[in-house]
């Protein structure tokens, strides 16, 4: 989130001094670095498939007893 923030302002100081090739490729980082952080954050919330799969042998070994 950091390096988006830093990406964001450093495309404003470029549009400031009409540099726009500079402003866009800091804007494109900023904007891929904010996309990435998400997109972690967002797996770190979502269970992954092997501790679905766990899950679900357990529930089975419990029906059998």
């Amino acid at each position: 989130m950091i390096m988006a923030a830093v990406g964001a302002v450093v495309a404003v100081f470029m549009v400031l001094k009409e540099n726009y090739d500079m402003a866009f490729v800091a804007a494109a980082a900023g904007a891929v670095c904010w996309f990435l952080s998400y997109r972690q954050q967002v797996r770190a919330t979502i269970p992954s498939e092997d501790d679905e799969i766990e899950d679900d042998e357990e529930s089975d070994e419990e029906v059998r007893s």
